[in-house]
């Protein structure tokens, strides 16, 4: 592994039940990832410099996998206490399974082993589904960011949700 890299990716993986691990993302990983970004139908996903920067930065960035495919990923960053949801995604194939809490549950355990007490994201204001796992997870709403996201029409606001640590 290069050492522009942090310790981060000596972690174990972790086995879940079902067949499905969570391991550290890889940079052989980051194709995969950006092609689950693409099929998840979101306006404007991030492409492989941003992930490439988040592990470069040393963030919490995670798969989801099975034996043959990379189910869905997440990245958080976390810092002073803090923990901020950068990144959360569920191939099509595998979503409504219960992946997204899955991943979300997992990243949110890395934060409180990290000392965060909170924890902070932005969502879509038009991602409901997205919402209701949020809100399912004890994530409340806290304010708004206009015009956050780029989209197909102009831009679209955020909706900022956070929730206290730990789970």
């Amino acid at each position: 592994m290069s050492s522009e890299f942090p310790d981060y990716f000596d972690l174990p993986v972790v086995p879940l039940e079902e067949d499905f691990t969570m391991r550290p993302m890889r940079s052989s990983d980051l194709d995969l990832v950006v092609q689950t970004e693409a099929a998840a139908s979101y306006e404007h996903p991030w492409n492989k410099r941003i992930f490439v920067d988040c592990l470069r930065a040393g963030y919490q960035c995670w798969v989801l996998a099975s034996e043959d495919r990379l189910v869905g990923h997440g990245v958080m960053s976390v810092a002073v206490g803090e923990s901020h949801l950068l990144t959360l995604c569920v191939h099509p194939d595998f979503q409504q399974a219960g992946h997204g809490r899955r991943i979300l549950k997992f990243l949110l355990e890395q934060a409180e082993q990290e000392e965060a007490e909170v924890c902070f994201l932005e969502v879509r204001h038009s991602n409901d589904k997205a919402r209701a796992l949020y809100r399912s997870m004890g994530f409340l709403p806290i304010g708004e960011r206009k015009n956050y996201y780029p989209s197909d029409h102009g831009r679209e606001d955020a909706v900022i949700m956070s929730r206290t640590l730990p789970l």
